[in-house]
């Protein structure tokens, strides 16, 4: 299993926390990285044994694939986006047979989108090295951008933090097509420039800000298309570090799949019907089922004529010859992408996100149904990024940080509590104690005076627990308005960690944490933070 250590300056801070302790976290997502013994059926293998890497790559290295046309259409898009050399060089890379990849992807993201789309990246980097280095082979990160996504509400929008740590929505009109048009199609507006100012107007201002809004304004031009933009961007921000990002739309790819395509409707609902049964097969042993599989008889495929249609009928002969001459037609669901995916590219991992596991796991007969190697599956890399005031905060005052995921005011008065002065908590106490203990006597005596008593004692103790009770709380409420220093912390806390209550990773983009804390960030991701299965990192910069 890959794991590093790398210096950790005295100034900055990561913490490990276990998974388990996240309510938000599913069954399926932790049994893989505790118990994955439990799930083995439904993966090619475990990431934590070093002969699944093996196999892995030998798997990848031996199916048989069009590697120099690969490394030619690979590098015409960076070439065509003025990508850094390293990612060249990278690319270059695929025209070996011994190449491996590690791959990733997620939609065309407005800025870049989520930061977990940076994680996402920043992991299959990671992993590439350590392929490398503990394999003796050469081993390409590859962040596929699924350019023929037409949810264009998912990719449309962007969050930042302001200042004062407030959640800022940046969202784009819709354009001609939405919503029918994948995304890599559509171009952008005049609009943009207005997306980009607001962006600009909610960032606090940084040494960072002026660099990161031109890195924006260069991607994000009027008459450029979604995907392109976002994969100039990511281009910049680590094609240095050798990441090869790589546009599905490209025609020219179509062509080097299009045998998948006409099987797929050779077998029209056999992709359907294979990850339904292991969605079965999920439920079975207690998981989950990502995607239904049930009432599906169609390929897992869309045509593409103008917009994404998906294909429920048809005459499936024509439609088979029409995906041999014209691949470029036809767009894979989110069933068959991976088998697409790794048709072209040598892939001996796969970095996915906690949803894309879940789905991934459906797909294992698929795999084979169609003779592709299944490649490994690794978790991406699960960070919130706190200042050094947020991770003082937790350590001072011993503070589970999921704690910081309650929407109400109860790890708040938890921590009130605890800070009364020892004497106050001990005469509270001691107060609760005496009157349970004195009321126990009274309850227990006085049936010898009548029997009818015992009841109207018992409801006299329930009146002063109640009193004392409300005593507590005008305490505590008293505690607040003393130390309004540490409600200030804990929600400042707690807007760094779970903006508007949803995790960091999800809540705000890359472009957020960048403007803060600049290129360090991805060099701290890089060589400071560990790869351990399971584990998400609290980390300061």
């Amino acid at each position: 299993m890959p794991s590093e250590r790398g210096s950790q300056p005295p100034e900055s801070a990561r913490i490990p926390v276990d998974i388990r302790r996240f309510p938000w976290v599913r069954k399926l997502a932790t049994d893989y990285a505790f118990s994955f013994s439990s799930l083995a059926p439904f993966f090619s293998g475990d990431p934590s044994v070093a002969s699944s890497w093996s196999s892995a790559i030998q798997h990848a290295q031996q199916h048989p694939r069009r590697h120099a046309d690969l490394a030619r259409l690979v590098d015409s898009q960076l070439e065509r986006r003025n990508a850094p050399a390293p990612a060249r060089s990278a690319a270059a890379l695929l025209g070996d047979p011994r190449t491996v990849a590690i791959v990733t992807g997620q939609q065309a993201g407005l800025f870049g989108g989520p930061a977990y789309c940076l994680y996402k990246a920043i992991t299959a980097i990671k992993l590439a090295d350590w392929v490398h280095r503990e394999h003796g082979v050469p081993a390409v990160a590859v962040f596929w951008v699924e350019a023929e996504d037409h949810d264009w509400d998912e990719v449309s929008s962007c969050a930042v933090l302001d200042g004062d740590f407030h959640r800022h929505v940046i969202q784009l009109p819709p354009a001609e097509g939405a919503g029918r048009t994948p995304v890599g199609f559509i171009k952008l507006t005049d609009a943009i420039a207005a997306a980009i100012d607001q962006v600009g107007t909610a960032l606090p201002p940084t040494e960072f800000t002026s660099s990161l809004i031109e890195d924006l304004r260069r991607a994000y031009a009027p008459g450029r298309g979604m995907a392109d933009a976002f994969a100039r961007l990511l281009d910049g921000w680590l094609g240095e570090h050798g990441l090869v990002v790589f546009d599905c739309a490209d025609g020219t790819a179509k062509s080097m799949v299009a045998e998948i395509f006409a099987r797929e409707l050779h077998q029209p609902g056999r992709t359907w019907q294979l990850a339904g049964q292991a969605g079965d097969e999920l439920i079975a042993h207690g998981y989950h089922a990502q995607v239904p599989g049930n009432g599906q008889n169609g390929p897992a495929l869309f045509h593409l004529d103008g917009t994404r249609t998906p294909i429920a009928d048809g005459n499936f002969s024509q439609l088979e010859a029409e995906a041999r001459a014209k691949p470029q037609a036809f767009s894979p669901n989110v069933l068959l992408r991976p088998i697409v995916e790794d048709t072209l590219f040598p892939t001996a991992c796969y970095v996915s996100g906690p949803n894309e596991l879940a789905y991934l796991a459906q797909l294992k007969k698929v795999y084979e149904h169609f003779g592709v190697p299944m490649p490994l599956l690794y978790p991406r890399l699960s960070t919130t990024v706190l200042d050094s005031a947020g991770i003082r905060f937790l350590t001072k005052h011993d503070l589970p940080f999921e704690q910081l995921h309650a929407r109400d005011e109860s790890a708040l008065n938890r921590l009130l509590a605890a800070s009364l002065p020892p004497a106050v908590e001990t005469a509270l106490r001691e107060g609760e104690e005496s009157i349970e203990k004195s009321m126990a006597k009274v309850i227990a005596s006085v049936p010898g005076v009548d029997t009818t008593l015992e009841g109207a004692a018992k409801s006299t103790l329930g009146k002063l627990q109640h009193d004392f009770s409300v005593l507590r709380g005008k305490v505590i409420s008293a505690a607040k308005k003393r130390d309004e220093t540490l409600r200030r912390q804990f929600f400042r806390a707690q807007a760094q960690a779970f903006p508007d209550g949803m995790p960091q990773e999800r809540a705000i983009g890359g472009i957020s944490l960048l403007n803060r804390y600049g290129p360090a960030l991805i060099q701290r991701l890089l060589t400071d933070v560990p790869l351990e299965l399971g584990r998400h990192w609290i980390l300061t910069v």
